[in-house]
């Protein structure tokens, strides 16, 4: 077929859609539509169609309930189950996601050589899930003593778990800036996705610690584990069937190695802005994580407050998510992304006074965090596919992968380093581990576990926005 053929080609999706390839021009070496640059068929302009928009947000089962539990639940198993000393329990919740950091761009290089006639990113979606719900069914199944095994048994697991997800996670954050070429529908996409993340997390996160009082630390744990495994195998079956003949915009992949990709990636300054912003951030909101079970038991000294707390986390964002896309579209999502990291921050600020507040106000001060949560989730998520999708428009070449590659390592990164300075914390308070869960802890570790929780994601998330400054791209 020649180059006057190629340019008649269309693209017919299973929902009916006809999506034309675009005109080549002769404008030079980079530009769509160059000779052996690109082969670009662009995504729909208009609104998706509503089986695409949830079966995408479907994915945020997944990925909610993964990036949730562990950051509750490991770190308490480890050192309350386990008996592992808070270091060794910090370091061992660290250093799986921190291999993520290395994998996450090579999953999103892999990802955009795919060439499934289906849609490129969906086979990885089915076969990653899958092999992540498995993993995390057996994580918290394996021995309880001696010590040193159970420890090595939690870091192994964690591992896979972490590998699985990279590859599930990369190919299913890249999907937006394919999905749709308006910037608009994008943001509207993302709100789907965060009510059904939020929806997610709201499930595992209020259900975990409730199952593992329930039954007690000895089957709690298991049983935990193989309730929300069996969440992300759902969550990540319904993406990968809800995305069945959605549209999907094809460009060239990249020349040069992940090496050089990487370099033209991290060179993006809208890009860099808004990673560094969301990483810093995910700091502060992983540490807000690791110590709810240890406020609710130890500051409130209410086991069962730990599920409250979560609640109120995360269920604002069900409710606010539409209202800060509402207001997104009217001061743009730089603004809208700075307006809620305040008001989490303000929340966060006051839950310092958890210890002598009354506990309705701390559960107040919690939605307050769980308000401005709801649009820091959105507002990154939906500039993130704008910049890739710009960079893709300019240069014809495909690094939508790899620009999420880094993105979902430097999440992970950041939702690992959270529970692990926490731990730190905790080690320098003194806090005593044993699998006795009504130990008595020494004042200092009381203090690091408030510090830990609420003046850390504070300063984070305030100091995160003197890098966000940098972020120019009109959307």
């Amino acid at each position: 077929m020649g180059p006057a053929a190629a340019t008649k080609k269309e693209l017919r999706h299973a929902h009916g859609v006809t999506v034309p390839h675009a005109t080549p021009q002769a404008d030079g070496p980079g530009i769509p539509g160059y000779p052996g640059t690109c082969d670009w068929v662009r995504p729909m302009a208009g609104p998706l169609p509503t089986r695409t928009r949830a079966g995408y947000a479907l994915g945020g089962v997944a990925t909610g309930s993964f990036g949730t539990v562990p950051g509750l639940m490991l770190l308490p198993y480890l050192t309350e189950r386990l008996a592992v000393p808070a270091a060794l329990a910090g370091i061992i919740v660290f250093a799986p996601k921190a291999w993520d950091v290395v994998l996450n761009p090579i999953a999103g290089r892999i990802s955009d050589r795919s060439t499934a006639p289906d849609g490129p990113r969906r086979p990885f979606l089915i076969r990653a899930g899958l092999t992540l719900a498995l993993a995390f069914a057996l994580l918290f199944a394996g021995p309880t003593s001696p010590s040193a095994l159970a420890a090595a048994w939690v870091g192994a697991l964690f591992l896979a778990c972490a590998t699985a997800y990279a590859f599930f996670q990369v190919p299913y954050v890249a999907m937006p800036a394919e999905l749709t070429q308006d910037p608009d529908e994008r943001t509207a996409l993302m709100t789907w996705r965060v009510a059904v993340l939020a929806l997610a997390i709201l499930v595992s996160g209020g259900l975990a610690p409730v199952i593992r009082n329930g039954l007690g630390p000895e089957r709690g744990y298991t049983v935990m584990g193989l309730a929300v495994a069996l969440l992300i195998a759902a969550g990540a079956l319904g993406a990968w069937r809800g995305t069945r003949g959605a549209p999907v915009g094809q460009v060239a992949v990249a020349a040069g190695g992940l090496r050089d990709q990487l370099a033209v990636v991290t060179a993006d300054r809208d890009f860099r802005a808004v990673l560094v912003t969301f990483v810093v951030q995910a700091l502060g909101i992983g540490a807000m994580l690791a110590g709810v079970d240890y406020v609710a038991r130890q500051v409130l000294h209410r086991p069962g407050a730990a599920s409250l707390l979560f609640v109120c986390f995360v269920a604002p964002a069900i409710v606010c998510t539409p209202a800060w896309q509402w207001l997104g579209a009217r001061i743009g999502k730089r603004s809208g992304y700075v307006v809620s990291s305040l008001v989490l921050a303000t929340g966060a600020l006051a839950l310092a006074a958890a210890g002598t507040l009354p506990l309705v106000a701390v559960y107040g001060a919690a939605a307050v965090v769980g308000v401005g949560y709801a649009g820091a989730q959105l507002f990154p998520l939906a500039m993130l596919p704008d910049v890739a999708a710009a960079d893709a428009t300019r240069t014809g070449q495909n690094r939508i992968g790899v620009f999420t590659g880094i993105w979902t390592a430097g999440e992970t990164l950041g939702m690992a380093l959270g529970p692990g300075i926490f731990g730190l914390l905790l080690s320098l308070g003194g806090y005593v581990s044993s699998n006795d869960s009504a130990a008595s802890q020494p004042a200092s570790a009381v203090a690091a576990i408030v510090l830990g929780f609420s003046v850390l994601p504070a300063v984070l998330v305030l100091g995160s926005l003197v890098v966000l400054r940098g972020y120019r791209h009109r959307s």
